[in-house]
C-alpha cells in the first residue's frame, strides 16, 4: 500500500494516468489530491514496483451496496507506465485489489473504463464481468 513516503513516485504515475485520460498535466494538483486521500484514509492505493522502479498503481474507494447490505470497492484508477506494460504489472495490481477485497470482507470490486481501453481483455481474463444489464449515467455540475 502507498503511504505519504511514496508520494514522489506516485505523483509521477498519477500525472501520466491523468494525461492518458486527456487531462492537462498537473503534478502539484495530483500531489495535493493523493496526499489528502492517504492522509484522510479516503482511499487505498497500491503501488507496484518492477525491478525496484515504480511501474503502476491502483486506487480503491469504498462505497456501499444498499441492496447487498455490504461494502464495495470502486477500483477507480489503474495505471501501468508504458515501459512496464505486458509484464504482469496490471495483472498483479488487479489481483492485489481482489485479495484486499476478500481480506476486508467486501462484496466485490466495481470499475468502469473507456470502451476503447485495451485493458478490457485483462479484466475479463481475471474474471471481471461486463455489466450488460445496467446503464451508467453521470451528471456534471455547472462550473461556479
Amino acid at each position: 500500500p502507498a503511504t505519504q513516503e511514496h508520494l514522489p513516485e506516485l505523483v509521477s504515475l498519477f500525472d501520466l494516468y491523468r494525461i492518458f485520460y486527456k487531462q492537462i498535466s498537473d503534478k502539484e494538483g495530483s500531489k495535493i489530491f493523493l496526499k489528502n486521500r492517504i492522509k484522510n484514509n479516503e482511499s487505498v492505493i497500491f503501488l507496484a514496483f518492477y525491478n525496484g522502479k515504480p511501474a503502476g498503481f491502483t486506487q480503491l474507494f469504498t462505497t456501499f451496496s444498499s441492496v447487498g447490505l455490504s461494502s464495495v470497492f470502486i477500483l477507480n484508477d489503474l495505471y501501468v507506465d508504458i515501459e512496464y506494460r505486458k509484464k504482469g504489472v496490471g495483472e498483479a495490481l488487479l489481483n492485489k485489489a481482489k485479495e484486499y477485497c476478500i481480506e476486508k470482507g467486501y462484496k466485490g470490486l466495481a470499475l468502469e473504463t473507456s470502451t476503447e481501453n485495451p485493458a478490457q481483455r485483462l479484466y475479463e481474463k481475471l474474471g471481471w464481468q461486463k455489466d450488460s444489464e445496467c446503464f451508467h449515467y453521470f451528471w456534471t455540475a455547472p462550473k461556479a
